[in-house]
């Protein structure tokens, strides 16, 4: 009598590979969901947050396409309305490749994020161009041109005012992108400053010229009776008690007064090691 498999045993390893099949699954879903919060390369600029205006968008692909032509270097304007609680430093690099930014054995690609609900942005670079848009630069840029802009609402303005100084500094002209840096780390007048030297001043002479009203005559000036005296044309008494109940000194004569007063686009397969700034406004 031929032998049958227990009802248990009946389609083993069916049973064990649907159950491999579902593990991997869930495996893998994770990874699936990060991809699938990516969004997808539609040309130089990718604005999913709306905050470029349509005749700064055109400029800016025309800009970056002749760029992009004249050198092979690669940038890429990209908003998104928020990060969903993630850093803006890992998702920016995962854009960054995702995208493939850059061409592949030069690495040359640079990606400008900006997330204005998060009130962060960052400018991601490759690692072939690393030596060459530094970090020190791309600071300098996000500080200078986005952060006064997108402060004042600019958005337009100050991503544009950002590729044209990341453009310059590629073509090899970073000097007046330094110097402008340099000028606007110089202190600017400050009234606040002003007034708390003017307070400590005057603090300092009230304080200063009692002590010297109440030495100085005894033993420079002219003495005119018991405890007067008369110093630089005025009077001076500097034992008399004050209505007050403390000790003061007195003068006449004269003295001092202070007042007070496009679509189609794709990248290369170039990649980024974490190259870059970030900032917030």
């Amino acid at each position: 009598m031929r032998g049958r498999c227990p009802a248990g045993q009946r389609g083993g390893p069916r049973a064990y590979l649907t159950l491999l099949c579902l593990l991997a699954g869930l495996l893998f879903l994770p990874l699936a969901a990060i991809a699938a919060d990516l969004p997808a390369l539609t040309g130089r600029v990718v604005d999913n947050a709306g905050i470029i205006d349509a005749g700064t968008r055109a400029a800016l692909t025309q800009k970056l396409a002749a760029f992009e032509t004249k050198g092979s270097d690669q940038i890429v304007v990209a908003t998104i309305p928020s990060l969903g609680g993630e850093e803006i430093e890992p998702y920016a690099n995962r854009l960054f490749r995702f995208w493939k930014l850059g061409q592949a054995k030069e690495n040359n690609g640079v990606l400008l994020l900006v997330v204005p609900n998060d009130h962060k942005m960052r400018i991601e670079v490759g690692y072939g161009l690393e030596g060459t848009l530094t970090d020190l630069h791309t600071k300098l840029i996000i500080e200078n041109d986005m952060v006064p802009a997108f402060r004042a609402g600019d958005f337009s303005g100050g991503i544009s005012k950002a590729v044209d100084d990341m453009v310059m500094v590629l073509e090899g002209n970073p000097e007046e992108l330094v110097a402008r840096g340099e000028r606007n780390q110089k202190a600017p007048f400050n009234t606040d400053n002003l007034f708390f030297a003017v307070f400590i001043g005057i603090w300092a002479v009230i304080f200063f010229g009692g002590i010297a009203a109440s030495i100085l005559p005894p033993i420079f000036g002219q003495k005119l009776g018991p405890g007067r005296y008369r110093w630089l044309g005025m009077t001076f008494e500097p034992g008399r008690r004050s209505s007050s109940g403390g000790w003061s000194s007195g003068s006449s004569g004269g003295g001092w007064s202070s007042g007070g007063g496009g679509g189609g686009f794709s990248g290369g397969g170039g990649s980024s090691g974490g190259g870059g700034s970030s900032g917030s406004w």
